[in-house]
């Protein structure tokens, strides 16, 4: 058991609600509406991009060399791969990247990614790595759930969404931040454990609002 068993665990009923939520089992069984997803997409887009700011942070401030490697791995995977896939993902959407280009952040998109910048630049790399984790862990729970039920029918693009976030190597990529995340723990004071659990707890209460503002497909108020 370590310290990222522990952020689970008291992060389980935000986790619990997340898979529950009508977005995700819509994806799942192939009812969500096409328009919602097209939402998603284009706000996913805009969170990539500060995603991978996020991560070259981290890679700025990790201490070994070796994890300095592995977090730049993260960032090549998420920025040359997973943003290539989810361009070219768009296009079958009907979505150009011309429209992904000119795409607004949302309120709930703008505020968990400045919550991901603001961590980055001020914390230690503990609290930079818990910040990231849900994003990661949760995608690869939520694939390998909703992979296990089968492919939804009528809707084989939502299939291929399902099993992007399904692959082994997203999921190598999810377990590797939890063992960093769980040495780093060892050697890290009472303050700091307060800290990564804090943002951990942040980030996951904005995993589940950034699909429930999809789901709504939130706007500006004005």
């Amino acid at each position: 058991m370590g310290f990222s068993d522990e952020l689970r665990r008291a992060g389980a009923e935000m986790w619990d609600r997340e898979k529950q939520h009508p977005f995700v089992t819509g994806i799942g069984d192939g009812t969500l509406e096409l328009d919602k997803f097209r939402y998603y997409m284009r706000q996913d887009y805009i969170f990539l991009i500060d995603f991978c700011r996020a991560i070259s942070l981290a890679v700025a401030k990790a201490k070994e060399v070796e994890d300095m490697g592995w977090f730049a791995q993260l960032l090549h995977e998420t920025l040359n791969k997973e943003m290539a896939l989810h361009i070219s993902f768009c296009k079958d959407f009907g979505i150009t990247e011309a429209e992904l280009r000119s795409t607004e952040p949302s309120p709930t998109t703008l505020a968990y990614t400045r919550h991901l910048l603001q961590t980055g630049y001020s914390a230690d790399i503990g609290a930079i790595a818990t910040s990231m984790l849900p994003c990661s862990w949760g995608y690869s729970e939520i694939g390998q759930m909703l992979s296990g039920r089968g492919a939804p029918e009528g809707q084989p693009l939502y299939g291929r969404w399902i099993e992007m976030y399904n692959a082994p190597e997203f999921a190598e990529l999810a377990d590797w931040l939890r063992s960093f995340i769980d040495r780093t723990a060892e050697s890290c004071g009472a303050a700091e454990l307060k800290r990564m659990e804090q943002v951990f707890i942040a980030s996951s209460q904005y995993e589940y609002m950034f699909w429930e503002a999809a789901y709504r497909m939130e706007q500006w108020p004005i």
